[in-house]
């Protein structure tokens, strides 16, 4: 009996993994967040399996129905949102499996950010412009913040920044990354990432709350930073004719020239 953590994607039942396709369709028992995951992906679910929504459950509820299902030696899926690297609340469950000696695998999913961003079009990292990407949030009952994970300590770097669970706290957003990015600096909302509801909603720093809609109050991600905008950017070495690469070796002196006619 395995317990298979399974990312499932950011709502679009289709961008889900194969792996994860075959995991559930293999599990006899399905427990998933029901107020992210869609139904869609519980199709993949075995017939007769036992589906769990946990979205009213605590942590020893989900425990007790793992337990149950090993007992009766059945594997379990258990399904998160996006991918379950960033706030899936997945290592609280693993810690407890791992007390109790109960096996587990992890499957990645595509994370909200990713999605988001495929929405716009955009690679939120540009030469020049910006080389990474920060993936946070702002204090909620949930969870709080580290004291050195600040907003502004994040937006002093420059960097694109994927604000996750925090379209309630605007104003505070807003206020805290204005003085580094300033006012101009780009914004997009993207409602329901890839659900058929998907919204996306561009603005800057300056007239963010302005222009959000107010029934928007969960499910969005606020991504901010230049490279969202920027058009006059650098061209990346990694095409250009003259960049000496493993596959493309400019002379017979190239450390790469033996490697790619076949010497190793």
């Amino acid at each position: 009996m395995t317990v298979h953590f399974i990312g499932a994607g950011p709502g679009a039942p289709d961008l889900l993994t194969l792996r994860g396709r075959d995991l559930i369709a293999a599990s006899p028992v399905c427990l998933y967040a029901g107020s992210l995951v869609p139904e869609a992906v519980l199709g993949h679910c075995p017939e007769g399996a036992r589906i769990v929504n946990t979205a009213s459950m605590d942590l020893d509820a989900i425990l007790s129905e793992i337990r149950t299902a090993q007992r009766a030696g059945q594997d379990v899926a258990r399904l998160h949102s996006g991918d379950l690297s960033v706030w899936s609340a997945m290592g609280e469950q693993i810690r407890r499996l791992k007390a109790e000696g109960i096996p587990f695998t992890v499957t990645p999913g595509v994370p909200s950010f990713a999605a988001a961003a495929a929405s716009l079009g955009a690679e939120l990292t540009l030469p020049g412009i910006a080389q990474s990407v920060v993936l946070t949030r702002t204090p909620g009952r949930a969870s709080s913040m580290p004291p050195g994970e600040t907003l502004a300590n994040f937006a002093a770097t420059g960097a694109t920044l994927a604000i996750h669970l925090s379209i309630q706290n605007l104003s505070q957003v807003t206020a805290d990354l204005t003085p580094a990015y300033g006012p101009d600096c780009p914004v997009a909302v993207v409602y329901r990432a890839s659900w058929p509801d998907e919204r996306i909603i561009h603005a800057t720093l300056a007239t963010l709350e302005e222009a959000m809609d107010p029934a928007i109050s969960r499910t969005a991600l606020i991504l901010v930073g230049p490279a969202l905008a920027a058009e006059g950017f650098a061209e990346s070495c990694l095409y250009a004719p003259d960049y000496d690469r493993r596959y493309r070796p400019q002379s017979a002196d190239s450390p790469w020239a033996s490697w790619s006619h076949g010497d190793d």
